[in-house]
């Protein structure tokens, strides 16, 4: 079958030409052209893409890492939360959780009854979790210490969720690609985000790698052109 390939769009390709290409734009210039060459009518989300100079082949260089941004990324993100403990189930709720329960939960998601972003776990529930361990993982949705899902306190937990935490981790060619907001949002906020972001990626940093950690990194909108930044 031959492979149909998509031309871009008028709209994307006017939108290009206000970018120079060979130029890294500091961040306040890129967040600035980044909203105004969003080619789409809906509220685009702001994405960094960075590429790592690291041996992705090496588990002391693989990046793992959380960050509070300031201002939030925009996105709902639906929370479920499983506890054997009524207590940290009543409080998770409190904090804004929309999902909280003990092994009624785990029933549910293997029939597909619900339907969440990110999963959180008490320690001691994490054992409830091994029969839909086969659901969870190819979705990214496995509870981990290393992102903070797996928490003593659920609900504290979910409040950092809410207020924008993310977590971040190279994929296999040693890249980065996250979300710092979207279009609605006004540069300064998108400016601060992004540089929380790159503070928390510095730190994580490992030992091992010697000389530039970050190659280079891009900003871009949903379906929007790239724009080199300087960093």
């Amino acid at each position: 079958m031959k492979k149909v390939q998509h031309r871009p769009s008028k709209r994307f390709l006017a939108a290009q030409t206000k970018i120079d290409g060979k130029k890294a734009y500091p961040i306040a210039e890129a967040v600035a052209l980044a909203k105004a060459t969003s080619t789409v009518k809906f509220d685009a989300s702001v994405e960094i893409h960075i590429k790592l100079n690291i041996n992705t082949k090496k588990s002391d260089q693989q990046i793992r890492n959380t960050v509070i941004l300031p201002h939030g990324t925009g996105k709902n993100l639906k929370l479920a939360v499983i506890s054997t403990s009524n207590d940290q189930i009543k409080a998770a709720k409190e904090a804004g959780a929309e999902i909280a329960g003990g092994e009624e939960i785990i029933n549910d998601i293997k029939e597909n009854k619900i339907k969440f972003d990110i999963l959180i776990a008490t320690p001691e529930a994490m054992k409830l979790l091994a029969p839909i361990a086969k659901i969870l993982g190819p979705k990214g949705l496995m509870p981990n210490p290393k992102d903070g899902t797996v928490a003593a306190n659920a609900a504290e937990a979910v409040a950092n969720l809410k207020k924008g935490k993310v977590n971040f981790k190279n994929d296999d060619s040693g890249n980065l690609h996250l979300t710092i907001g979207k279009v609605s949002f006004d540069e300064v906020k998108l400016a601060e985000n992004f540089q929380v972001l790159m503070d928390g990626v510095i730190r994580a940093k490992p030992a091992g790698v010697k000389g530039n950690f970050i190659a280079n990194v891009y900003l871009t909108t949903s379906m929007g052109p790239s724009i080199k930044v300087a960093v």
